[in-house]
């Protein structure tokens, strides 16, 4: 294996596992820390501060339990995308120095994270909060810069991942 290959398998594998560290973060920090982004998730819901005369008010959901569940499933969903995502970068580094097709057969459960993570960040945030909920209209309950953000890097790093050794 050349130096240069050997590199771009560390890369992935940091990759993986710094995108694993954050998920891994985010999950503590939403149970240790519930209702500061409970209420993230309701006033986003309630659209209670999106423009004053929004035609796309009537989209509003006024329900804590529909708050609380759309809250845990997004917890659920970051809490499996963190154990994917550790084991993949466990898998990543258990494999660097193997052969180039087990190496990359080593990459589904890393695979398996970014795509939840794009199902979090990019549907959940961007699509439903951003487009459904009007999120894009709220100066103060609006995540679509971070999620953004977050979503950028996740397909990233799924293109890298996705470039085999020969």
């Amino acid at each position: 294996m050349y130096p240069v290959q050997f590199l771009f398998r560390i890369a992935k594998t940091v990759a993986v596992a710094a995108i694993a560290l954050m998920t891994l973060l985010v999950v503590i920090g939403n149970i240790t820390d519930y209702f500061t982004n409970y209420h993230f998730v309701e006033h986003v819901m309630k659209m209670d501060t999106i423009f004053p005369r929004s035609h796309l008010y009537y989209r509003h959901v006024e329900s804590p339990f529909l708050f609380h569940a759309g809250y845990i499933i997004l917890i659920a969903m970051e809490a499996l995308m963190a154990f994917f995502g550790i084991k993949g970068g466990w898998l990543l580094f258990k494999n660097l120095k193997s052969d180039a097709s087990v190496f990359h057969a080593s990459k589904n459960w890393a695979v398996a994270a970014i795509t939840i993570g794009i199902i979090i960040w990019f549907l959940g945030f961007e699509v439903v909060g951003g487009e459904w909920f009007a999120m894009w209209q709220s100066t103060s309950w609006n995540g679509l810069g971070a999620a953004e953000r977050i979503v950028s890097f996740l397909v990233l790093v799924l293109i890298l991942l996705h470039l085999k050794e020969e």
